[in-house]
């Protein structure tokens, strides 16, 4: 098949330069787009925010100032009271004092109030509305209060503090009393704005009332009342010690810029249990204590609002973008569409002409094609009869080297036998039948070796079927210990074998595990004839998955020539009649078949290391 190209000549390559300056200067202008309009939209929020807040602060202030007003007067009612005024000039006359107490009950009943109280020119109280009460304020002295001073100055005294008797919060009103222009002691009555707290705490918004000195004294967040807005002067904390407004309770700050004037700030905090955020606080002078009442409201929603318009109008122009863009390729690829059309007529003319030409290419290219093939098919023949006699070659050299190895080892048993046979008979003429029986115990001895050569080769050709179960590593280094005790004090050699806990269990045969075990000790052992220092020891350690085995010599260790081929059939460093090489490769055939592994270094103290590493059942 011919490939002819249609297309039109590629239009010229852009500047990926020029091109990079265009994107960004796109980009630019829809984030100073983006940013503009969300400035103006944040702006217009926050306006629209502090209409809003100045309509509820206003509300607030208004409520409080309709509360602190509502019982402004009353003191100055109950201090024109004669029973008051006849047991301050009587504080020992009993009578006078029950009328007094039962005049306060009245008072604070009728108008609702936490408590009402008379004290004398001294600030000891004489009477009180909770006279029969625990915590009555009934023989308790108030002079140290600023509403008392005031009262004896001869003004209306207004405080706002914590009971130091009973240690509840509450507004003070006190009016002095006076006989024959002589202030002779004072009536308070105690105001409680617990409701109007708890009114704060369900509207839902965030509001303080903080006193003069920055002391948050009522609050909708139970967690900053009686707190400061900024830490405290030394003249503020004597203040508040001398009255005892606070009664000495800590407080901490919250360390806030926030100003107490009537204006609007922003302002970021964090509210309990919550990160910080930023807030608009609408804070109004109320009441005649100089308290501030702040409204905080999160911007947040504002805010996000104000980002979404950003972000719409970045996008609103980045799409503009986009489309005068589409329209200007648009155009573009219309002018290259009718020159592709015209390259297109060009080439399907000049088409038929080539098809002709290469259709007599064609025709010699398949002739040439199918002689590769029959090379091809001639070539794949020689490949495969290669190939069967590379197989036969490989098979030929493996019966090789185990006749190579069988042979040297049976050879040496067989001359044995021969001679020992032909002396049997040479005996037995010779009536000398104490060295025949000799001779025939010889005869024995070498038809055992040639049998354990056979059983090995055997066992290495052959593949018997494994059986898993749980096996205990103790019985099977026990068992092999017995095994190789001949050997063992045949070398002079010691096996060290420290304790092995019982419960540690692998996945094995246990007849084929001490098989390999045996093997690895008679290694060892062989190992050490020669040896200095014959000793072996085996260890034993587990994790939660696997359990090493280990067998450590101090022979000589293995050679850097010997450990490349320390696993393979018929490699052996033993001198002839040893064995044939076979006991580590069956032995790690066996552990592999155990779904284990059987590795070899040379320790660090000296020796060789042998580890069988199998999974722990």
């Amino acid at each position: 098949m011919i490939a002819i190209s249609t297309a039109a000549p590629p239009p010229p390559q852009r500047s990926p330069r020029r091109f990079g300056l265009r994107l960004l200067a796109a980009l630019a202008l829809c984030f100073l787009v983006g940013w503009g309009v969300r400035e103006m939209v944040l702006a217009r929020q926050l306006e629209l925010l502090r209409v809003q807040t100045n309509h509820h602060t206003e509300f607030y202030r208004l409520s409080l100032e309709s509360l602190l007003s509502r019982n402004a007067s009353l003191p100055l009612i109950v201090a024109m009271e004669s029973r008051l005024k006849t047991l301050l000039q009587h504080p020992d006359d009993d009578s006078a004092r029950r009328d007094a107490n039962g005049y306060l009950l009245d008072v604070k009943d009728g108008a609702d109030l936490n408590a009402a109280y008379l004290l004398d020119k001294g600030g000891l109280t004489l009477a009180a509305s909770n006279f029969d009460q625990p915590g009555s304020y009934v023989g308790h002295n108030y002079s140290y209060r600023p509403y008392f001073r005031d009262a004896m100055a001869g003004k209306l005294g207004t405080f706002y503090g914590i009971g130091t008797t009973t240690g509840d919060p509450g507004y003070f009103l006190t009016a002095p009393i006076e006989d024959k222009g002589e202030k002779i002691g004072a009536a308070t009555v105690k105001v409680s704005l617990e409701n109007f707290e708890s009114a704060l705490a369900r509207s839902g918004d965030t509001v303080l009332l903080v006193d003069r000195l920055g002391v948050i004294f009522l609050a909708s967040v139970a967690e900053w009342k009686y707190r400061t807005l900024t830490p405290l002067t030394a003249d503020a904390l004597a203040k508040l010690h001398e009255s005892r407004q606070y009664n000495d309770r800590e407080l901490p700050a919250l360390d806030v810029s926030l100003e107490l004037q009537d204006a609007h700030q922003l302002v970021r905090m964090a509210l309990p249990n919550a990160p910080a955020q930023d807030f608009l606080a609408q804070s109004k002078k109320v009441g005649p204590l100089g308290w501030s009442i702040v409204l905080l409201t999160a911007t947040r929603q504002e805010r996000q609002n104000a980002l979404l318009a950003g972000v719409a109008a970045g996008f609103a122009v980045a799409f503009a973008l986009s489309m005068l863009t589409y329209l200007r390729l648009n155009a573009k690829r219309f002018s290259e569409r009718r020159q592709a059309e015209a390259a297109l007529r060009r080439a399907h003319h000049e088409l038929e002409q080539r098809i002709s030409e290469r259709t007599a290419d064609l025709l010699a290219t398949n002739a040439s094609l199918e002689d590769k093939i029959d090379v091809l098919k001639t070539t794949e023949s020689i490949l495969r009869e290669t190939s069967d006699h590379s197989v036969q070659a490989g098979k030929l050299a493996v019966l090789g080297q185990m006749a190579a190895g069988i042979s040297h080892e049976i050879n040496q048993p067989l001359t044995a036998l021969h001679t020992f046979t032909d002396n049997a008979v040479d005996l037995l003429d010779r009536g000398r039948f104490g060295e025949v029986r000799q001779n025939l115990e010889f005869i024995k001895q070498m038809a055992v070796r040639m049998g354990h050569l056979v059983g090995e080769v055997k066992t290495f050709s052959r593949k018997p079927p494994t059986q898993r179960q749980k096996v205990r590593i103790a019985e099977v280094i026990d068992q092999a210990l017995m095994l190789v005790e001949p050997r063992r004090r045949q070398v002079g050699a010691t096996i060290e074998v420290p304790p092995v806990a019982a419960e540690i269990q692998v996945w094995a045969d246990q007849q084929r595990l001490e098989q390999v075990l045996v093997n690895l000790l008679r290694n060892g052992l062989d190992a050490l004839a020669e040896a200095p220092d014959k000793q072996i020891k085996v260890t034993v350690s587990d994790d939660d998955r696997q359990v090493l085995m280990s067998v450590h010599d101090r022979g000589p260790g293995i050679a850097d020539d010997v450990r490349a081929h320390l696993f393979e059939p018929f490699f052996t460093t033993k001198s002839a009649g040893q064995g044939l090489g076979l006991g580590l490769a069956i032995s790690r055939m066996i552990v592999a078949e155990l779904g284990g592994r059987l590795e070899a270094r040379n320790h660090e103290a000296g020796g060789a290391q042998f580890t069988v590493i199998l999974e722990q059942a």
